[in-house]
This record gives structure tokens, sequence and C-alpha cells, in this order.
């Protein structure tokens, strides 16, 4: 029987630690504090961020890093800007080849890295794989199908995570292409993002089917360019997670941009859906990503805007519709 931890106690890391569980693993919940760590701990339940879920009572709850001395793989659930910080503190306790898998979905603000590049530069010692796909952790926590792609440059590596996690109702494809997967995660959120507007904003699905498939376009483009393959664009970390992302209020991203669609300001927005919203903290990553490839990337620009000039959302709407007419491909 294998030991998994799994760092960071938010929604996904609590629904990651209750299917690993179900799959026939030890587990190790490791949270960020001491008084989180005991509150789950008394009821098993994550109140604040998996309410209505009861975790097993034999996956183990800790505020101690020492604790993840005992597993043979590592999943780190954390918000993208605080993977470094946590792969660097994490770094000590990683043994030679083990497996450390990133489930977060973001480019690091700065030098716009993957998070598995990030990973591995403070953990060389480690192999590196990433978890992806259309997978809202109110589902996964409550067992209902779900299907997701564990990634690795070592194929092996991917096979050994989806023995890992997998279920009858958690069924996981590997894919070698950890460079589409991990572009296909980051990227969504933003596009997600810009279908929330689009319904904050009052417009109808014609919108939100142009913005989802322009959208995916401009992932690809990126995607493409910087070495992944066309076809993990077609698969679920691409137009799979696209479309549960913008089109399920379980989604924070969607969330947020229905509200900045309403009229909320950022901080109000942020404030209201009381989590990490992932689009947010990487719009600028993505758009700065966008100039040094050099490709156009319209709904990427305007929702940078919208974000970080407060750029009003339907001016956004309108130069988007407004700008030079161009061939579809």
């Amino acid at each position: 029987m294998k030991t998994v931890a799994v760092i960071g106690s938010g929604s996904w890391g609590t629904a990651l630690a209750i299917q690993l569980k179900r799959a026939g693993n030890n587990v190790i919940l490791w949270s960020f504090k001491e008084e989180e760590a005991a509150a789950i701990l008394s009821e098993r339940e994550n109140k604040e961020f998996l309410p209505g879920i009861k975790l097993d009572k034999n996956i183990v709850v800790t505020y101690k890093d020492e604790d993840v001395t005992w597993a043979d793989m590592i999943i780190f659930s954390t918000p993208s800007k605080f993977v470094r910080n946590m792969a660097k503190r994490f770094a000590p306790f990683v043994k030679k080849n083990q497996i450390v898998v990133n489930v977060a979905k973001g480019l690091e603000e700065g030098t716009l890295l993957r998070l598995s590049q990030v990973i591995k530069e403070e953990i060389p010692q480690c192999k590196v794989a990433v978890l992806s796909g259309p997978s809202h952790a109110e589902e996964v926590g409550r067992n209902m199908a779900t299907t997701i792609v564990a990634a690795s440059e070592d194929i092996s590596v991917a096979e050994e995570v989806q023995n890992t996690f997998m279920t009858p109702m958690f069924r996981v494809y590997t894919n070698s292409d950890i460079v589409g997967v991990e572009l296909g995660g980051a990227l969504k959120n933003l596009i997600a993002l810009a279908a929330g507007i689009s319904d904050g904003c009052g417009f109808g699905d014609n919108t939100k089917a142009a913005l989802m498939t322009r959208g995916l376009h401009e992932i690809s483009m990126r995607g493409i360019a910087m070495g992944a393959k066309r076809e993990t664009f077609a698969g679920l970390a691409g137009v799979g997670d696209l479309i549960v992302t913008c089109t399920s209020m379980h989604s924070r991203n969607r969330r947020a941009g229905i509200l900045l669609g309403q009229g909320k300001t950022l901080k109000e927005t942020l404030d209201e859906v009381h989590m990490v919203v992932e689009g947010v903290s990487n719009a600028k990553a993505a758009y700065e990503l966008s100039k040094k490839l050099n490709i156009n990337m319209p709904i990427t620009h305007e929702i940078n805007d919208v974000i970080y000039n407060g750029k009003d959302v339907k001016q956004a709407v309108y130069d988007l519709m407004t700008r030079d007419k161009v061939e579809e491909i």
C-alpha cells in the first residue's frame, strides 16, 4: 500500500486526499495552518473549502512538514503563486527519484515557467508529473464520475500516477505531452473569466461559444509555439477542462467573471468568491507570454486590460468584435 502526501488543504487538495484514500492508499493531508488542520481533524470535514463531505477517519491531517517524510508520492495542491515556496520548503523531505505531482493550474509570474518546471528547479532530485483535466473538487469529493489526465515526459511516471489515483469513478488517462497538458490547464482559466464576464453582462450562448472557441484557438497557438502537441488541446486537458470551467457554477473563475460583468470591482469579486481565482492571478503572465511568443491573443489582451487596467468590460467586448477582419484559421 502506497503512502501519498497532499500538500495543501484547500478544496482540491481535500478532494484529492479523499480520492486517494478511495483508491486504497494511505493518505497524509498537510495544511498550512495548525488551526485549520485541527478543525479538519475534529470535524473530519473541511467546512471552509469543501463543506458537506466527510474525510475517511484514517486520513492523517497534519501541519508538520516532517510528516511528509513517510510519503512515497507527494502531491502539490497549492495556488500557483505559492508553488515555488512550497517546493523549496519541502525539498529536503523529497527522496531521489520520488514522484512529485503538481495539480495547480497556472504559470509563474515573472519567469513565465510552467509549474512543473518550477518544481524541478527547486527539487531536482524528483520525478515530476502533473494531473489535470475537467474535475471540480465538489464532484470528485462526492465520487461523481470524472476523467482526468496524468502527464509526464517519462510515461512510466504518468502510469504510476494513473495507478495511484484510478478507481471505477475516477478514470485517469496518461499523456507524455506535459507541456500541452499544463498549458491547457493554466490558460483556460483566463477564458473562463471571459465567459463569466459575458454571462454577467447578459450576453447569450452565441457569445460564450465564440469566446470558448476562439479562446481554445489562443491556448492552442501558444501551446504549439512552446512545443506542445495540437491533439492535446482536443482532449481532456484542453477542450474538456475549458468546457467545465466556462460553463459550471462550481468554477471560481467563471463566478469571478460573472461578478466583474455585473459591475463589481476586482476586490469585491475576490472577496465574494473567497477562494484563489487563478485566472486573475495568471492574467498578467498569460499576457506576457503572448508578447514573448509574438502571437496575437486578443481575448488574453482584453482580459488583462479589464483586470489590471480597469477597462470597462462592455468596451472590451466591443473592441473584440470590431477588430480587423481576418480568416478563421
